[in-house]
């Protein structure tokens, strides 16, 4: 585009937006004021793309969602619009010129995620409810292909994967401060943690989940070598986040950093990974094995969730009077029986909160269960794939998990640097913490969660391919 044309969008595009504005507030219209943004998110996509990403990277931490209540039906706004649009524009790019990276669409780690894709498309026709998952597997297309596709081409330089980690952390750690400050407004207490972060996040989970997923980052941002100034910013980050993660009240979040923070031990001091998986089937064998014993065992912590943060964390194995973790089994067994009514196809995406009410037993109710479908999922990202989308879903999430640890870890080892290293293990570690809380809880839905899983992922994928060492050997 010549320079003379884009001077002629840039003031003519001005004067609209004023001539918008002006006509907005003498008519009292104020809706048209949404009118100006639009059409600058229309101008930066095509003049500017990588930065209007880059705006919705900073936005997402932020961003706020709208609830259709007649439908159930919500939309994080300026994300998902922005979101959509992009993938639009990409879509018609693609169909008028034909440019697609194929290196990239050729990863394993790619052809897992297309491969969940079409397995979604294919449950919606056969799904209980069409037109919910039909929008869930639309949205889920419009989290893929900018968060990982368009962000797969930016981290092509290593500078932008840096500039996505302070661009996300920065404005999230900001949604940290905000809560805080409205927990603090309510002493702190454990009961108001749930909902304190609203409207920025829905509850606490999810807060928890997010805020996790950045802890390593914020770890490694701190370690870096780099000026004085942005090593104090970067610590203040840390202890934001930090404080934002013990406040939050999130027990799974908790138990996700320590994952994390294990799997770097194994990483860094390279313990055999054939050796590390007999020793986890060995283990699982044996608590099968005492599966009786030990859930007695559980059965005897009455200890329930609490102000107190010790006391919260011994909540986490009271599965006799705990309402959260009571609840949790009675989502799962429900989602286990809609499983065996479905084994193959499943209910379709999206839909288990919908249908799993006739599903719950008299006696696994909990005081916090509804048969509405308001109150969320199946709290996890492996049984709820499994009622949805039948085990072909379950089989398909597995590989996508081992699939991002085998090749964050090859991308760590082979990275060309030290510096592109630790960028790839940073995006690993989140990822461990995110399928760690997985197993509790599920997210994906949500662009919060659901942006930095496929960045993060990105990340991998565009290491692994084009900042591999020459020799192409481990190098560390």
């Amino acid at each position: 585009m010549s320079k003379k044309l884009t001077n002629w969008l840039v003031y003519g595009g001005g004067v609209l937006f004023l001539l918008i504005n002006v006509v907005a507030i003498l008519t009292e219209t104020y809706v048209l004021m949404a009118i100006p943004f639009a059409l600058a998110a229309v101008a930066a996509a095509f003049l500017h793309l990588d930065k209007l990403m880059f705006f919705i990277v900073f936005a997402t931490p932020l961003s706020v969602t709208l609830t259709d209540k007649s439908f159930n039906v919500g939309l994080s706004l300026p994300t998902e619009p922005l979101l959509a649009g992009i993938t639009a524009l990409l879509f018609f790019r693609f169909v008028q010129r034909g440019e697609v990276d194929l290196k990239v669409l050729r990863h394993p780690i790619t052809v897992s995620i297309l491969a969940t894709i079409v397995w979604m498309i294919i449950t919606t026709i056969t799904s209980e409810r069409p037109d919910v998952s039909i929008k869930y597997v639309i949205a889920r297309i419009w989290f893929v292909v900018p968060f990982f596709y368009l962000l797969s081409q930016m981290f092509k330089k290593e500078q932008n994967i840096r500039t996505f980690y302070w661009l996300f952390l920065i404005p999230l750690c900001i949604a940290g401060l905000y809560t805080m400050y409205q927990h603090a407004g309510n002493g702190f207490s454990k009961e108001s943690s749930v909902w304190v972060m609203y409207p920025l996040f829905k509850e606490h989970t999810s807060y928890g989940a997010t805020l996790a997923m950045f802890f390593p980052i914020s770890v490694y941002l701190v370690l870096r070598k780099s000026e004085v100034w942005v090593r104090a910013a970067a610590f203040f980050l840390f202890v934001v986040l930090t404080a934002a993660i013990v406040l939050s009240f999130t027990r799974a979040a908790w138990i996700s950093i320590a994952g994390a923070g294990v799997v770097w031990l194994l990483i860094r001091y390279r313990v055999n990974f054939n050796a590390l998986v007999i020793a986890a089937l060995v283990g699982l064998t044996m608590l099968y094995g005492y599966r009786e014993e030990l859930f007695q065992k559980l059965e005897k912590n009455e200890q329930v969730s609490s102000d107190d943060i010790g006391e919260h964390v011994q909540s986490i194995s009271n599965v006799s009077t705990d309402a959260s973790n009571l609840e949790r089994i009675n989502r799962w067994t429900s989602a286990f029986r809609m499983w065996k009514e479905r084994p193959h196809t499943g209910w379709g995406p999206g839909v288990y909160m919908f249908e799993y009410a006739p599903f719950q037993k008299p006696h696994e109710k909990t005081i916090i269960s509804t048969n509405s479908g308001n109150r969320g999922n199946a709290h996890s990202e492996y049984i709820g794939p499994l009622a949805e989308q039948g085990w072909p879903g379950l089989v398909l999430v597995i590989v996508f998990v081992t699939l991002l640890m085998v090749y964050g870890i090859r991308a760590y080892r082979r990275a060309v640097s030290n510096e592109v290293a630790y960028l790839s293990i940073c995006a690993t570690l989140g990822l461990v913490t995110y399928f760690t809380h997985g197993f509790l809880n599920n997210f994906l839905d949500m662009d919060k969660a659901a942006g930095p899983v496929f960045a993060f992922t990105a990340v991998i994928v565009a290491t692994d391919l084009f900042f591999r060492h020459p020799t192409g050997r481990k190098q560390r």
